[in-house]
């Protein structure tokens, strides 16, 4: 039973439906996810924002949901896994992670997806990384750049050399697809 003194009432979007709750204070954007609105692929896996198995797309950034007080949510956006896909096909991200095998047991699959969509959203950006050369220029998304920016998603399987080749082609397939609607 939720106390009204301590709850509140939101409304905001994940991907892509409003939805409308109540939710005590202490509710993380994660236990929401998976407890209230039955999006189980973000993860629970250290819940202390370390591992990166619960990261999700706040307002198209980056965030470890187990870390987002979910009342903060009102008016905003969440993409979560479960949407990063098209109702019949799979996103190029998610057919490069299955292509390139980056993934073994699967449990942080869903957080480095959506690391990797933020991360390839920024790198569009120009927004640069600790490991960029050049700040004056677009980052070049080398093999260290990628594992720079993916570093807050771990693998307890260690299929980082499939998950940066993962990565690697969805962002040449990106740059390809803009050249040639230029």
């Amino acid at each position: 039973m939720t106390d009204e003194r301590h709850s509140s009432p939101l409304a905001f979007e994940v991907n892509g439906d409003r939805r409308e709750l109540t939710l005590d204070n202490r509710t993380t954007l994660l236990d929401a996810l998976r407890e209230r609105l039955g999006l189980t692929g973000a993860k629970k896996g250290c819940d202390h924002g370390q591992c990166g198995s619960c990261t999700v797309l706040l307002d198209g950034r980056r965030v470890k949901s187990c870390l987002v007080f979910a009342v903060t949510l009102d008016g905003r956006s969440v993409l979560t896994v479960e949407g990063l896909a098209g109702p019949d096909e799979l996103s190029p991200l998610q057919a490069a992670f299955i292509a390139h095998d980056a993934f073994q047991c699967g449990y942080c699959t869903p957080g480095q997806l959506c690391s990797a969509r933020g991360m390839l959203d920024e790198v569009a950006r120009g927004w640069p990384s600790a490991v960029t050369d050049d700040l004056t220029s677009p980052a070049e998304l080398t093999d260290a750049e990628i594992r720079e920016r993916m570093a807050g998603n771990l693998c307890r399987c260690a299929a980082y050399p499939h998950i940066v080749a993962a990565v690697r082609e969805t962002a040449t397939m990106a740059v390809h697809e803009t050249a040639a609607t230029r």
